[in-house]
């Protein structure tokens, strides 16, 4: 009898598996994937060009290769020429908005949903190689995220539509402050508490370093901030840095994800098994699980799973000390302090009052509302 349901199983998987159809769908997307990485790798090597485009470019374009080399000893490739690719702008341009959207939203629900997940999934079959960063790839990818966020909000489009739309706008002057330099002073804090919440990880990341020059970075930190000593280069550095991380990211979320997918298949043939007595039962079943495994291996070496921490520890140290001199020389260096006195002296603002989170909350409830009537309007 098992013989026969097993049989019947294997035909009906045959036409409506889903399970079957999904896999097809991401060996379909795999390989497209990789397709798309040789093309990137083969245009890389005919057509580097060194770049000669204004700083103030939105993104990048190139994919930097960067040896692992200890703080003192990057000093020596500073001068390298930066690579740049036509091809590869646009690819990353895409990666830095919808494909970079999406990570983050699979990204964000890794807080509730890992513990729904079947351990065995991250277990490696072989010997962990070194120090791959592992299961602490969905953390460090999260820290990327924050990275990438506040280095696009302090981008030279960004910072100008701030200070010639944003702040100058009625309600902005009406219900903050009619004086530009507090206003200044106030997002040039919040744009400091953003880089403390970085900083702060970045400094946790390096602190679980084997390698000592890692450990304490909140004290090198400290100094750049004091002495604000710029560097040639390191806007163009920074960026090519945030973007090579940026597709590191979107694989470890395709990794969740594909996770997710042999996580519902280990179920469903677990109950098929304890619900049929026979021993060849649920065979294509298995055969997509083994596939999907095989999936999750190479996906694996794509993503910063693979990465080791001293390596994604080099770039972070990078991109903390562009945005420290960047904040400065957008905002200026504005006292802290004498923001914090201002506002116990004007009670009336909102946060001293205890009022920005409900007035922020109103804020997003008309957003819904308007969101919501447009498109209304727009399906009639």
């Amino acid at each position: 009898m098992g013989g026969a349901c097993s049989k019947k199983s294997n035909a009906s998987n045959k036409n409506s598996n889903p399970h079957i159809s999904s896999t097809q769908q991401v060996k379909e997307r795999v390989e497209k994937k990789e397709l798309q990485e040789a093309n990137l790798k083969q245009q890389a090597r005919e057509s580097f060009l060194y770049a000669k485009n204004d700083v103030g470019d939105e993104f990048y374009d190139g994919i930097p290769r960067y040896p692992s080399s200890s703080i003192k000893s990057r000093s020596i490739r500073r001068q390298a020429a930066v690579a740049k690719v036509s091809e590869v702008s646009s690819r990353l341009s895409r990666a830095g908005t919808l494909g970079l959207g999406k990570a983050v939203e699979a990204l964000d629900t890794l807080g509730s949903s890992m513990t729904n997940l079947n351990p065995n999934i991250f277990a490696s079959s072989v010997a962990t190689k070194g120090n791959e960063l592992g299961i602490l790839a969905f953390e460090v990818a999260n820290t990327v995220v924050k990275g990438s966020n506040l280095m696009q909000s302090l981008s030279i489009r960004s910072v100008s539509y701030l200070k010639e739309e944003v702040l100058p706008s009625e309600g902005v002057q009406n219900l903050i402050s009619k004086d530009m330099d507090e206003l200044l002073r106030i997002v040039a804090a919040d744009k400091r508490e953003e880089l403390k919440i970085f900083s702060g990880e970045v400094v946790r990341f390096g602190n679980r370093c084997k390698d000592s020059q890692w450990h304490n970075l909140d004290r090198y930190f400290e100094k750049i901030s004091r002495e604000q000593t710029p560097r040639k280069g390191l806007r163009e550095e920074a960026k090519s840095i945030i973007e090579f991380l940026t597709i590191l990211v979107q694989y470890t979320a395709e990794l969740y994800q594909e996770s997710q997918i042999l996580d519902k298949m280990e179920q469903e043939c677990q109950q098929r098994e304890d619900a049929e007595a026979s021993n060849h039962k649920g065979e294509s079943l298995r055969t997509e699980i083994k596939n999907q495994r095989k999936q999750i291996r190479n996906v694996k070496k794509k993503s910063l799973w693979s990465r080791s921490l001293e390596e994604v520890m080099e770039k972070f140290v990078d991109i903390v000390h562009f945005l420290i001199l960047e904040i400065g020389n957008a905002y200026g260096s504005f006292d802290d302090s004498v923001q914090d006195e201002e506002s116990v002296s004007n009670p009336e603002r909102l946060g001293p009052a205890g009022l920005s989170l409900h007035y922020a909350n109103v804020v997003m409830q008309i957003d819904s509302l308007v969101s919501s009537t447009i498109r209304l309007l727009a399906s009639r």
